[in-house]
């Protein structure tokens, strides 16, 4: 029999690129629901779905997101609708039974001023980064219910923190979208009109660490099919939450070089220092995650060869 496995938010990128590797194995029946079709912020509908489907599995990636002025002017709105996800889907999987979920949360939960690399440990030890508090904690929550129902229930529900990610069903806004999207498409369209340079905020001096979204969703699987007692050796009931990243990171003015390359883009490139940098380092501790067995396989060169090829075939229907 298959295994029938449910991915709430398949539709965004992480979703998406979970439904791409699920799809590839003959023993899951792969289970989605657009957002006109189930509402995950109504908890009647989601137990009710939960009630009349037979579930295994359940991958919570689904979310509110949105960058730093999504965050700052919708506060309220990145509280209750993460809130209100998480806990339905949460209980509602507990209600029906369900022993085995993944939850997503985000590098974000550490505290603003965490020791660089970043340890699962940090996590309430400080502090979170202003602009973006109440995404991050409502993640914290989403964490803390899964570890509560573990400890109180005996559930086997578990938590991934991922580094930056990018890849096919990114945002590509040139405004609101993160620093590979942003940078891709502005390099793009430099080449496109010619343009004698390409100005990159900031010095260029800090360090960031990126993931692939297909490299991600490989450690989603990896994870949610752990046995229980290897999952338990690098976990504790209080600490359940796995760092999920590269363990690699690189300097802006890197990552801008490496873009230039991969988009071909034949002008100047040049740093504007009088834009702010942010935190001088952002970097993912992945020792738990190498000691589960598992490590990344796509470089930053070949993911962005890999992103700008998806870019390239999908301009008409990205967001702009």
């Amino acid at each position: 029999m298959k295994k029938r496995v449910f991915i709430a938010g398949h539709n965004g990128m992480v979703g998406s690129a979970l439904a791409r590797r699920l799809q590839q194995q003959s023993d899951i029946e792969l289970m989605t629901r657009n957002r006109s079709q189930l509402d995950l912020t109504n908890q009647a509908a989601v137990q009710a779905f939960f009630n009349d489907e037979r579930i295994d599995q359940v991958y919570l990636a689904a979310a509110k997101v949105g960058g730093i002025h999504a965050n700052n002017t919708y506060p309220a709105e990145f509280l209750y609708e993460n809130l209100m996800i998480q806990a339905n889907i949460i209980h509602a999987a507990h209600l029906a039974d369900i022993q085995q979920l993944l939850f997503l949360g985000s590098s974000c939960i550490y505290p603003k001023l965490a020791p660089q690399p970043m340890r699962e440990d940090a996590l309430l030890t400080g502090t979170l980064e202003p602009t973006n508090e109440p995404y991050a904690i409502a993640k914290i929550a989403g964490i803390k219910l899964c570890e509560s129902y573990n400890r109180q229930y005996g559930r086997d529900y578990r938590s991934v923190m991922p580094t930056n990610l990018y890849g096919p069903g990114d945002n590509f806004h040139l405004e609101n979208s993160h620093v590979i999207p942003a940078m891709m498409r502005r390099f793009h369209e430099a080449k496109l009109t010619n343009a004698a340079e390409v100005v990159v905020w900031g010095s260029g001096k800090p360090m960031r660490e990126f993931l692939h979204v297909d490299d991600m969703a490989a450690a989603c699987v990896h994870i949610m099919n752990l046995d229980t007692a290897t999952y338990r050796t690098h976990t504790e009931p209080m600490l359940s939450h796995i760092n999920v990243g590269t363990g690699v990171d690189c300097t802006i003015a890197e990552l801008a070089q490496a873009m230039k390359k991969v988009v071909g883009f034949a002008g100047n490139l040049t740093f504007d220092d009088s834009k702010p940098d942010g935190t001088p380092r952002k970097l993912m501790d992945v020792s738990r995650l190498k000691a589960l067995g598992w490590e990344y396989s796509i470089n930053l060169e070949e993911g962005l060869r890999l992103t700008y090829d998806w870019f390239l075939q999908n301009q008409d229907s990205i967001r702009q």
